[in-house]
């Protein structure tokens, strides 16, 4: 799977890359061990951390929350952006998975600033709506249920809080004809898009990175 900065051009991406040095020791740990535990390779990619990281930092992130948290790694970026006193709560379907992001966590210092909560994130966001609202929500996960995630978001963000949705582009699939057993991922795809675009509750843009990582700010 393609995970590389958006601009087709090799040399930009490596002299960004070398530049800006998104991945340090902490995050390639984090990687190797998603790896040999056998998670599928599907975390974000090196720029696109940083870009959660400075994202949460602008919006002034303190409580956040992550659907879909696979190894750690764009858990640990997201909680890079905000204050010490800051807190992530992360969904994970898998119990493997969250058990190696518990330890992905524990190893960069973050144990204490985060609850990985198991199982499917649709029933299990209820239990977190007490502490609402929120400053920022990270959704990657089931492409299916985006429609629900962001309605979710919409619901329990602060006005001038945000959403980011990786994978906005649907690997290259958004504009394909909806057909077959892709079908009901790329009309929720676009109902995310057209909820983001058109429904008066956001202000939002696509960042076109490799896969696409739409942005909203949430409307007052």
């Amino acid at each position: 799977m393609d995970k590389t900065f958006g601009q087709a051009d090799p040399k930009l991406r490596e002299y960004i890359e070398t530049t800006y040095h998104p991945e340090d020791a902490v995050l390639r740990d984090v990687r190797r061990r998603t790896r040999e535990a056998g998670l599928p390779e599907i975390q974000v990619g090196v720029l696109d951390g940083r870009h959660l990281t400075t994202l949460a930092a602008a919006l002034g992130a303190r409580r956040v929350v992550e659907i879909g948290t696979l190894g750690g790694y764009s858990g640990i970026c997201l909680l890079r952006g905000t204050p010490a006193d800051g807190f992530l709560h992360t969904f994970e379907l898998d119990p493997h998975h969250a058990d190696v992001a518990a330890e992905s966590f524990r190893a960069a210092g973050l144990a204490g600033r985060v609850r990985v909560h198991v199982g499917p994130a649709a029933e299990r966001l209820a239990a977190i709506e007490a502490e609402a609202p929120f400053d920022l929500v990270f959704v990657d996960a089931d492409k299916v249920s985006y429609p629900i995630y962001l309605d979710w978001a919409a619901r329990h963000l602060r006005p001038g809080g945000g959403v980011l949705l990786d994978n906005a582009f649907l690997f290259g699939e958004l504009v394909a004809e909806p057909r077959g057993e892709r079908a009901a991922a790329i009309e929720a795809m676009r109902r995310t898009h057209a909820e983001l675009a058109g429904s008066g509750r956001w202000l939002a843009t696509v960042l076109p990175t490799g896969e696409g990582l739409a942005f909203g700010v949430r409307l007052g």
